[in-house]
């Protein structure tokens, strides 16, 4: 499979690194700095287009791979305002577009017993909701992409709470979900979701150890993505 990197950062390097130990091909890899070269690409080269850049870039380098009919995975965060737009797109030019704010198997189980707990929680009295994430100091949006998902998640079930805000000096309101966004090296990524109570609390996290498994996520979804058509997401690859 050839592959052309959208995005040759930490996580683009990562990703082609394990996608050449995997038998695969790395037919671009572009950046910031060499954003003109994306042009010099041969699309009929290109099998796949991984996209992992900064919120700047993406959607540009989303638009470039589905108006070329090139199937494209993202998974930068920070620019979903424009997601709807995408979504059009990609049904206009019968192309593939999938995207995840987390390409880890283990984050998307995560999410998916985050909303059983939420379901639960929402017919028992006395517990306050929070969300708390920690990210390396590199990444750039907060909250990230990944606890937005949880937060979407929670708000489905729980219906006193109307929307989610970025905890800062003030005191969030109680209809909303707090998020408190930390920024700590060299943590790769973490998540709380708390339901707190005078009597106790109920906590599940997951822990990122590495990004490799974002990196091998991604990878998998690549191989699986070609021949498919329409929008995707993980839900269609791990059919949750």
């Amino acid at each position: 499979m050839n592959i052309a990197l959208l995005g040759y950062g930490k996580m683009g390097k990562l990703i082609g690194e394990l996608a050449e130990a995997r038998g695969h091909q790395i037919v671009g890899k572009i950046n910031l700095e060499n954003q003109e070269e994306r042009d010099l690409i041969d699309p009929k080269t290109v099998d796949v287009a991984i996209e992992f850049s900064q919120p700047e870039a993406a959607v540009d380098n989303i638009k470039w791979a589905i108006h070329h009919q090139i199937p494209v995975l993202s998974g930068t965060t920070g620019w979903l305002s424009n997601l709807k737009e995408i979504e059009e797109l990609t049904h206009h030019k019968n192309g593939t577009f999938f995207y995840a704010s987390n390409f880890s198997i283990g984050v998307n189980v995560f999410f998916k017993v985050n909303e059983f707990l939420a379901q639960l929680m929402q017919e028992t009295q006395g517990y306050q909701t929070e969300i708390e994430e920690i990210h390396h100091t590199e990444k750039k949006d907060a909250p990230s992409g990944t606890a937005i998902t949880l937060a979407e998640g929670i708000l489905k079930h729980l219906r006193q709470l109307k929307n989610w805000e970025l905890q800062g000096d003030l005191p969030v309101p109680a209809t909303s979900l707090p998020i408190t966004s930390k920024r700590i090296d060299p943590a790769p990524g973490t998540h709380y979701v708390r339901f707190r109570s005078e009597i106790d609390t109920l906590e599940i996290v997951h822990t990122a150890h590495s990004r490799q498994g974002f990196a091998l996520g991604a990878i998998q979804v690549a191989e699986w993505i070609l021949g498919k058509k329409g929008v995707l997401s993980m839900n269609d690859y791990l059919s949750l």
